[in-house]
């Protein structure tokens, strides 16, 4: 129905920089709130960046503030997070989110749809 696509995660020393994208894909209506989420081993996925729709307003975790940032391509469906500065303690699982209306035979429904992960390591 809905797939969100991954891609950009690595090996990366410390202080250098990725830049993650995820493609939404399938039968969809519209996309409001997109974001990304990370899981580090042995802890709870917690947000790190979202972007909403139409005027594009951002949040970030404290965490990431100044060195993270997130944008989005609406006529792609795609959403990014430039990774900059990046340091150990980033090293996670990384996934994307996204709020969308999709269509459901002849209806909408609005539903939360989630990318499989990507795999960042930062290494010191």
């Amino acid at each position: 129905q809905v797939q969100l696509v991954e891609s950009g995660g690595g090996l990366v020393q410390a202080g250098g920089s990725l830049r993650l994208s995820c493609a939404a894909s399938g039968s969809i209506v519209s996309i409001n709130t997109m974001a990304w989420y990370r899981q580090a081993p042995g802890k709870q996925r917690v947000l790190v960046a979202s972007i909403t729709s139409g005027a594009g307003t951002t949040n970030y975790a404290d965490s990431v503030k100044g060195r993270f940032t997130i944008s989005r391509d609406n006529a792609k469906n795609t959403v990014y997070l430039q990774m900059n500065s990046l340091k150990p303690e980033d090293t996670a699982v990384y996934y994307c989110n996204a709020v969308l209306q999709v269509r459901v035979r002849w209806d909408t429904n609005m539903i939360s749809a989630w990318g499989q992960g990507t795999q960042v390591t930062v290494s010191s």
